[in-house]
C-alpha cells in the first residue's frame, strides 16, 4: 500500500527495493516474488528510505527521510545504522566509482561526500557563480563513463563534478523547473527529465535546446 521509490538489482535474480514507512523488500526470483526485509533496518521511526546504491568494492548503502542512512557490506543480509552528517531529508546518492567513494544529497542543496563507505563525510559547497549558495532540493543523479558526475533538482538544478564529487559546478535553467532525473546520449549530451518534460543539452550548457 505504500509507494516504493528505488530499486537495486546484484543479477538477473537478486534485488531489493526500498520505499516509503521504512519499506525494505527483497526478491531472490527476478521480482515475481517479493520478501519484506524491514526488520533487518534498525528504523523504529519507519523514516522513508528513497535510494539504495551500490558503493564500489564496500556494499550497498540506503538514505532516506531525516537523513537516515544504512550500509550493508554482504549485501543486504545485515544493515548498520549510521550517524548521519545532515538531519533532513536525503532525496539521493551516487557511487562516485572510487572504493568506499559516495555521494548523499537531499533538501536545500545539502550534499556529503564519502571515502569510507559513509564511515566520515565531508560537505560539498555548492555555489553559482555570482549567486552563492545553492538551496534548491537535489533530487537525482548519474554517474557516466567518462567518469562525470551530473546531480539535478529543484529550480532547474543541473550539477556536474568531474573529479569524482570533490567539487562541483553549478547551473540552473532558465526557466526554473524541477529536474528528476538525469541520463547520458550516444553523443554526450545529456538528457534532463522533469516538471517541463525532456530536455537535451550539453554537459556545460543546462540551458541549450529542448525538445
Amino acid at each position: 500500500e505504500a509507494p516504493l521509490l528505488d530499486v537495486w538489482f546484484k543479477d538477473r535474480n537478486s534485488g531489493f527495493a526500498v520505499g516509503a514507512y521504512g519499506a525494505l523488500l527483497a526478491t531472490t526470483d527476478g521480482g515475481v516474488t517479493w520478501e519484506d526485509v524491514s526488520d533487518r533496518l534498525d528504523n523504529e521511526d519507519a523514516y522513508h528510505l528513497n535510494t539504495i546504491i551500490e558503493v564500489k568494492d564496500s556494499g550497498l548503502f540506503v538514505v532516506g527521510e531525516q537523513g537516515a542512512m544504512f550500509r550493508s557490506p554482504d549485501w543486504g543480509q545485515t544493515w548498520e545504522q549510521l550517524e548521519s552528517p545532515y538531519e533532513g531529508s536525503l532525496f539521493g546518492a551516487l557511487s562516485t566509482g572510487e572504493p568506499g567513494g559516495l555521494l548523499a544529497f537531499g533538501l536545500r542543496g545539502h550534499m556529503f561526500r564519502s571515502a569510507d563507505f559513509g564511515g566520515s563525510w565531508q560537505r560539498i559547497s555548492l555555489k553559482a557563480a555570482g549567486k552563492g549558495e545553492l538551496e534548491f532540493g537535489l533530487a537525482n543523479g548519474a554517474v557516466f563513463k567518462d567518469g562525470s558526475i551530473v546531480v539535478v533538482g529543484h529550480g532547474g538544478s543541473v550539477l556536474r563534478s568531474i573529479d569524482k564529487g570533490q567539487s562541483f559546478s553549478v547551473m540552473n535553467r532558465p526557466d526554473r523547473l524541477s529536474l528528476a532525473a538525469v541520463a547520458m546520449d550516444n553523443n554526450g549530451r545529456l538528457i534532463l527529465v522533469g516538471q517541463g518534460g525532456v530536455h537535451v543539452s550539453a554537459p556545460t550548457d543546462a540551458s541549450l535546446g529542448q525538445q
